[in-house]
């Protein structure tokens, strides 16, 4: 017998001031996670696929002095 598992994404954006208010809005919210949470955070962002990740593309273009 299989097993469908339906997974529901709430896509939510939120404003802030400034910087320093959204760096204590991720340390707020990384704070309320368990412990299990943030190694299950941690081991997906490890075990991701290499293969899959953009490619790193940079250009130095000169410019003209005026």
């Amino acid at each position: 017998m299989s097993h469908v598992v339906t997974l529901r994404v709430r896509k939510t954006v939120t404003r802030y001031r400034s910087f320093a208010e959204a760096d204590a809005a991720d340390r707020a919210f990384y704070n309320k996670l368990t412990g299990n949470a943030r190694l299950a955070l941690l081991l997906k962002l490890i075990n991701h696929d290499p293969e899959r990740r953009l490619e790193r593309v940079y250009r130095i273009i000169k410019l003209s002095r005026r």
